[in-house]
């Protein structure tokens, strides 16, 4: 479904190859090396929309999986935030204090794909600061988890695991 999309967006030819120099960055290092926050924010949202909910999910796992748990709860946190100023309601996530749930992968990316569904805008703007201009983007965290996920679906576009 949301695949077909993709398959567009990655065309041929340069584009194509513009992607998997992407993800080739991605994979190499930590996630946040090698690519700027610009490009992840662009990259993002070039993909995201693309996917269907159950593609995003799987992708944002994935790219989850490759922060530290301590991370996770960091971005889990800083999603929480910014969707409470949104007024974005995350069903579950509302309580106060620390919910060390985010810590799992599967939990934060089920969060994170209820807010790309009801926001669209919100997740980008974490890298951009478009919403207030506090963006997270002075974190490599938020852009370790947006340039993640669109790596992540890319690969699986283009037939990777």
């Amino acid at each position: 479904m949301g695949m077909d999309m993709l398959s567009q967006l990655l065309g041929g030819g340069q584009s194509r190859q513009q992607y998997q120099d992407f993800v080739n960055r991605y994979d190499k290092g930590a996630p946040w090396d090698g690519i700027s926050d610009r490009e992840a924010a662009d990259r993002y949202q070039q993909v995201a929309p693309q996917l269907s909910p159950d593609t995003y999910q799987e992708s944002a796992e994935a790219a989850f999986a490759r922060l530290t748990p301590e991370q996770r709860q960091q971005f889990g946190q800083y999603l929480q935030q910014q969707a409470r100023q949104q007024n974005v309601n995350i069903p579950d996530l509302n309580h106060d204090g620390i919910d060390d749930r985010f810590q799992d992968p599967g939990y934060l990316a089920r969060a994170t794909g209820q807010v790309q569904q009801q926001q669209p805008g919100i997740l980008g703007d974490l890298l951009g600061g478009g919403g207030g201009g506090q963006g997270m983007l002075q974190s490599p965290i938020a852009k370790a988890a947006l340039a993640g996920i669109a790596a992540m679906a890319v690969k699986r576009a283009m037939g990777g695991r």
